[in-house]
Protein backbone atom coordinates (compact mmCIF):
# COMPACT_ATOMS: atom_id res chain seq x y z
CA UNK A 1 0.00 0.00 0.00
CA UNK A 2 1.29 3.22 -1.07
CA UNK A 3 2.30 5.52 2.18
CA UNK A 4 -0.04 9.20 2.23
CA UNK A 5 1.58 11.93 0.87
CA UNK A 6 2.81 14.11 3.55
CA UNK A 7 2.33 17.54 3.98
CA UNK A 8 4.55 19.56 5.65
CA UNK A 9 4.20 23.77 6.70
CA UNK A 10 7.13 25.85 5.69
CA UNK A 11 7.90 29.59 6.42
CA UNK A 12 10.91 31.03 5.47
CA UNK A 13 13.29 32.20 7.41
CA UNK A 14 13.22 35.81 6.90
CA UNK A 15 9.82 35.56 8.15
CA UNK A 16 10.42 33.63 11.39
CA UNK A 17 9.91 35.66 14.42
CA UNK A 18 9.62 34.41 18.06
CA UNK A 19 7.12 35.76 20.59
CA UNK A 20 9.08 39.05 21.20
CA UNK A 21 9.14 40.08 17.76
CA UNK A 22 12.72 39.16 16.88
CA UNK A 23 13.73 36.61 14.60
CA UNK A 24 15.19 33.25 16.96
CA UNK A 25 18.01 32.97 14.76
CA UNK A 26 20.06 35.58 12.98
CA UNK A 27 19.79 36.45 9.65
CA UNK A 28 21.52 34.54 7.25
CA UNK A 29 22.72 31.79 9.94
CA UNK A 30 19.65 29.34 8.05
CA UNK A 31 19.41 28.65 4.94
CA UNK A 32 16.06 27.92 3.14
CA UNK A 33 17.36 25.50 0.56
CA UNK A 34 19.39 22.51 -0.05
CA UNK A 35 21.25 20.84 -2.92
CA UNK A 36 20.94 17.41 -1.67
CA UNK A 37 24.50 16.46 -2.96
CA UNK A 38 25.79 13.64 -1.07
CA UNK A 39 29.00 14.85 1.70
CA UNK A 40 31.17 12.64 3.44
CA UNK A 41 30.86 12.31 7.47
CA UNK A 42 34.25 11.97 7.95
CA UNK A 43 36.44 15.19 8.39
CA UNK A 44 38.82 15.53 5.52
CA UNK A 45 41.94 17.84 5.58
CA UNK A 46 41.76 21.34 5.06
CA UNK A 47 44.34 21.70 2.80
CA UNK A 48 42.69 18.78 0.75
CA UNK A 49 39.19 20.70 0.98
CA UNK A 50 41.04 23.97 0.24
CA UNK A 51 42.29 22.78 -3.07
CA UNK A 52 39.11 21.07 -4.49
CA UNK A 53 37.25 23.92 -3.43
CA UNK A 54 39.96 26.46 -5.51
CA UNK A 55 39.38 24.26 -8.71
CA UNK A 56 35.41 23.83 -8.54
CA UNK A 57 35.76 27.98 -8.91
CA UNK A 58 37.97 27.65 -12.02
CA UNK A 59 35.38 25.44 -13.76
CA UNK A 60 31.84 26.57 -14.73
CA UNK A 61 29.33 24.36 -12.85
CA UNK A 62 27.49 22.06 -15.37
CA UNK A 63 23.49 22.32 -15.29
CA UNK A 64 22.04 20.04 -12.78
CA UNK A 65 18.75 18.23 -12.79
CA UNK A 66 16.77 16.37 -10.41
CA UNK A 67 15.30 12.76 -11.71
CA UNK A 68 12.53 12.26 -8.98
CA UNK A 69 11.15 8.61 -9.21
CA UNK A 70 7.63 6.59 -6.84
CA UNK A 71 9.33 3.37 -6.13
CA UNK A 72 8.37 -0.19 -5.78
CA UNK A 73 10.80 -3.22 -5.11
CA UNK A 74 8.46 -5.18 -7.81
CA UNK A 75 9.55 -2.54 -10.82
CA UNK A 76 13.36 -3.14 -9.41
CA UNK A 77 14.44 -3.69 -12.70
CA UNK A 78 12.81 -1.13 -15.07
CA UNK A 79 13.77 1.55 -11.83
CA UNK A 80 17.15 0.63 -12.61
CA UNK A 81 17.12 0.98 -16.31
CA UNK A 82 15.57 3.94 -15.90
CA UNK A 83 18.30 5.69 -13.38
CA UNK A 84 21.05 4.65 -15.95
CA UNK A 85 19.57 6.32 -18.46
CA UNK A 86 20.71 9.22 -16.80
CA UNK A 87 24.33 10.14 -16.56
CA UNK A 88 25.71 10.55 -12.84
CA UNK A 89 27.39 13.94 -13.81
CA UNK A 90 24.23 15.93 -14.68
CA UNK A 91 21.12 14.65 -12.85
CA UNK A 92 20.78 13.86 -9.26
CA UNK A 93 18.53 10.73 -8.64
CA UNK A 94 15.52 10.90 -6.18
CA UNK A 95 13.61 7.73 -5.05
CA UNK A 96 10.51 7.82 -3.05
CA UNK A 97 9.96 4.08 -1.72
CA UNK A 98 6.20 3.79 -1.37
CA UNK A 99 6.55 0.15 -0.31
CA UNK A 100 9.24 1.54 2.06
CA UNK A 101 11.30 -1.21 1.18
CA UNK A 102 14.18 0.59 0.86
CA UNK A 103 17.25 -1.24 2.14
CA UNK A 104 16.61 -3.94 -0.72
CA UNK A 105 17.80 -1.33 -3.23
CA UNK A 106 21.32 -1.20 -1.68
CA UNK A 107 22.87 -3.58 -4.51
CA UNK A 108 22.17 -1.58 -7.20
CA UNK A 109 25.54 -0.23 -8.61
CA UNK A 110 24.09 3.46 -8.15
CA UNK A 111 22.46 3.50 -4.71
CA UNK A 112 24.66 5.09 -2.66
CA UNK A 113 24.66 8.58 -5.16
CA UNK A 114 21.08 8.27 -5.15
CA UNK A 115 18.73 10.27 -2.13
CA UNK A 116 16.18 7.70 -1.03
CA UNK A 117 13.00 9.31 0.45
CA UNK A 118 10.46 6.54 2.97
CA UNK A 119 7.84 9.61 1.57
CA UNK A 120 6.47 11.28 -1.32
CA UNK A 121 7.51 15.26 -0.68
CA UNK A 122 9.03 17.42 -2.87
CA UNK A 123 9.43 21.32 -1.38
CA UNK A 124 10.04 23.64 -3.39
CA UNK A 125 12.98 25.44 -1.70
CA UNK A 126 14.30 22.04 -2.62
CA UNK A 127 13.90 21.73 -6.30
CA UNK A 128 14.54 25.36 -6.69
CA UNK A 129 18.27 24.25 -6.80
CA UNK A 130 18.07 22.49 -10.06
CA UNK A 131 18.04 23.96 -13.66
CA UNK A 132 14.90 20.74 -14.50
CA UNK A 133 12.91 18.22 -12.16
CA UNK A 134 12.11 15.15 -14.43
CA UNK A 135 9.10 13.62 -11.82
CA UNK A 136 8.88 9.94 -13.85
CA UNK A 137 6.51 7.24 -13.94
CA UNK A 138 7.87 4.01 -12.81
CA UNK A 139 6.23 1.88 -15.32
CA UNK A 140 7.50 3.74 -18.27
CA UNK A 141 9.90 2.01 -20.60
CA UNK A 142 13.11 3.97 -22.02
CA UNK A 143 15.16 1.85 -24.10
CA UNK A 144 14.84 5.05 -26.85
CA UNK A 145 15.25 7.85 -24.52
CA UNK A 146 17.97 9.94 -24.38
CA UNK A 147 17.75 12.35 -21.62
CA UNK A 148 20.51 14.65 -22.41
CA UNK A 149 19.19 15.13 -26.31
CA UNK A 150 15.51 15.77 -24.35
CA UNK A 151 16.94 18.60 -22.79
CA UNK A 152 18.78 19.92 -25.42
CA UNK A 153 15.24 20.13 -27.13
CA UNK A 154 13.29 21.55 -24.14
CA UNK A 155 16.13 24.64 -23.42
CA UNK A 156 16.32 25.35 -27.30
CA UNK A 157 12.39 25.41 -27.38
CA UNK A 158 12.20 27.21 -24.10
CA UNK A 159 9.78 25.27 -22.04
CA UNK A 160 8.92 25.23 -18.65
CA UNK A 161 6.84 22.13 -18.57
CA UNK A 162 7.03 19.16 -21.27
CA UNK A 163 6.91 15.72 -21.42
CA UNK A 164 8.55 12.87 -24.13
CA UNK A 165 6.54 11.74 -26.62
CA UNK A 166 4.72 8.19 -26.00
CA UNK A 167 4.44 5.11 -28.12
CA UNK A 168 1.23 4.99 -30.60
CA UNK A 169 1.64 1.09 -29.48
CA UNK A 170 1.37 2.57 -25.68
CA UNK A 171 -2.21 1.03 -24.06
CA UNK A 172 -2.96 4.86 -22.35
CA UNK A 173 -1.84 7.44 -24.21
CA UNK A 174 -3.68 10.66 -25.82
CA UNK A 175 -3.59 11.38 -29.21
CA UNK A 176 -1.77 14.86 -28.83
CA UNK A 177 1.11 12.75 -26.75
CA UNK A 178 1.24 10.12 -29.02
CA UNK A 179 4.81 10.19 -31.88
CA UNK A 180 3.56 12.03 -34.44
CA UNK A 181 3.21 10.31 -37.76
CA UNK A 182 4.99 13.28 -39.48
CA UNK A 183 7.43 14.95 -36.87
CA UNK A 184 8.23 18.62 -37.60
CA UNK A 185 12.00 19.29 -37.68
CA UNK A 186 12.70 21.34 -34.85
CA UNK A 187 11.19 17.93 -32.85
CA UNK A 188 8.01 19.98 -31.48
CA UNK A 189 4.18 18.96 -32.14
CA UNK A 190 2.71 21.96 -33.60
CA UNK A 191 -0.75 20.75 -33.88
CA UNK A 192 -4.00 21.40 -32.32
CA UNK A 193 -5.67 18.19 -30.70
CA UNK A 194 -8.74 18.74 -32.62
CA UNK A 195 -11.06 21.04 -34.63
CA UNK A 196 -12.60 22.53 -31.18
CA UNK A 197 -9.44 23.89 -30.51
CA UNK A 198 -8.54 25.84 -33.93
CA UNK A 199 -8.10 24.73 -37.07
CA UNK A 200 -5.72 22.59 -36.86
CA UNK A 201 -2.65 24.55 -38.36
CA UNK A 202 -1.56 26.37 -34.92
CA UNK A 203 -2.73 29.75 -35.72
CA UNK A 204 -5.55 29.43 -33.34
CA UNK A 205 -5.78 31.65 -30.02
CA UNK A 206 -6.42 28.83 -27.94
CA UNK A 207 -3.52 26.84 -27.15
CA UNK A 208 -2.31 23.81 -29.23
CA UNK A 209 -0.95 20.65 -28.25
CA UNK A 210 1.86 21.90 -26.66
CA UNK A 211 -0.49 24.13 -23.95
CA UNK A 212 -0.91 20.60 -21.34
CA UNK A 213 1.54 17.48 -20.88
CA UNK A 214 -0.32 14.28 -20.05
CA UNK A 215 0.63 14.42 -16.09
CA UNK A 216 2.88 11.68 -14.76
CA UNK A 217 3.03 13.57 -11.46
CA UNK A 218 1.42 11.57 -8.55
CA UNK A 219 -0.77 13.73 -5.95
CA UNK A 220 -3.52 12.90 -3.46
CA UNK A 221 -5.77 12.13 -6.09
CA UNK A 222 -3.47 9.27 -7.00
CA UNK A 223 -3.73 9.46 -10.94
CA UNK A 224 -4.81 12.96 -11.24
CA UNK A 225 -6.34 12.71 -14.20
CA UNK A 226 -7.17 16.82 -15.07
CA UNK A 227 -4.16 18.29 -13.41
CA UNK A 228 -2.81 17.89 -17.04
CA UNK A 229 -4.97 20.88 -18.54
CA UNK A 230 -3.85 23.33 -16.11
CA UNK A 231 -0.49 22.66 -15.96
CA UNK A 232 0.21 25.34 -18.74
CA UNK A 233 -1.10 28.22 -15.82
CA UNK A 234 2.54 27.29 -13.87
CA UNK A 235 4.72 27.97 -16.83
CA UNK A 236 6.52 31.35 -17.14
CA UNK A 237 5.25 33.24 -20.56
CA UNK A 238 2.79 31.64 -23.11
CA UNK A 239 1.44 28.62 -22.29
CA UNK A 240 1.19 28.01 -25.62
CA UNK A 241 4.85 28.61 -26.03
CA UNK A 242 6.40 27.34 -23.06
CA UNK A 243 4.89 23.96 -22.34
CA UNK A 244 4.95 21.25 -24.83
CA UNK A 245 5.49 17.97 -25.98
CA UNK A 246 9.29 16.29 -27.44
CA UNK A 247 8.59 14.75 -30.16
CA UNK A 248 12.19 13.88 -30.76
CA UNK A 249 14.91 13.09 -28.66
CA UNK A 250 16.57 9.65 -29.41
CA UNK A 251 15.07 8.77 -32.82
CA UNK A 252 12.79 6.96 -30.83
CA UNK A 253 9.91 7.40 -27.98
CA UNK A 254 8.95 6.97 -23.95
CA UNK A 255 6.62 3.83 -24.08
CA UNK A 256 3.92 3.39 -21.16
CA UNK A 257 3.80 -0.23 -20.60
CA UNK A 258 1.04 -2.66 -20.40
CA UNK A 259 -1.58 -3.30 -17.51
CA UNK A 260 -3.09 0.07 -16.95
CA UNK A 261 -6.35 0.34 -18.16
CA UNK A 262 -7.71 -1.18 -15.19
CA UNK A 263 -7.37 2.64 -13.60
CA UNK A 264 -9.08 4.31 -16.22
CA UNK A 265 -12.08 4.65 -14.24
CA UNK A 266 -10.94 5.81 -11.26
CA UNK A 267 -9.21 8.42 -13.31
CA UNK A 268 -12.04 9.54 -14.93
CA UNK A 269 -13.90 9.98 -11.73
CA UNK A 270 -10.53 12.03 -10.20
CA UNK A 271 -10.80 14.76 -13.50
CA UNK A 272 -14.16 15.28 -12.44
CA UNK A 273 -13.01 15.19 -8.49
CA UNK A 274 -10.41 18.02 -9.75
CA UNK A 275 -12.43 19.76 -11.97
CA UNK A 276 -14.74 20.25 -9.50
CA UNK A 277 -12.26 21.99 -7.30
CA UNK A 278 -10.54 24.15 -9.64
CA UNK A 279 -14.63 25.40 -10.01
CA UNK A 280 -14.66 25.99 -6.18
CA UNK A 281 -10.95 27.87 -6.13
CA UNK A 282 -11.50 30.26 -8.94
CA UNK A 283 -15.13 31.17 -8.07
CA UNK A 284 -13.97 31.89 -4.46
CA UNK A 285 -10.76 33.53 -5.38
CA UNK A 286 -12.61 37.23 -6.45
CA UNK A 287 -9.58 38.87 -7.24
CA UNK A 288 -8.20 35.85 -9.72
CA UNK A 289 -8.72 36.11 -13.55
CA UNK A 290 -8.25 33.60 -15.99
CA UNK A 291 -6.01 34.85 -18.72
CA UNK A 292 -6.50 31.47 -20.67
CA UNK A 293 -10.28 31.93 -20.48
CA UNK A 294 -11.70 31.34 -24.10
Amino acid sequence: MCNPMTRISFVPQSKRRSSSGSAPLPRGLAHDTTNLEMEPSLARDPEHRKKELEAAATVSPMPKSLVAIPVGIKNKAVVDKLVCKFPADDFTVMLFHYDGAVEQWGDMEWSERAVHFAKWFLHPDVVAEYDYVFIWDEDIEVDAFNPVRYLDVVKREELEVSQPVLDRRSEIHHAITAHALSPTEDGMHRRVQNARCGNGDGSTGRSPCEGWVEVMVPNDLIHGWGLDYKLGYCAKGDRAVNVGVVDSHDGGKATALAGRAAVRLRSFREMQIFNKRWEKAAAEDKPWSDSYAA
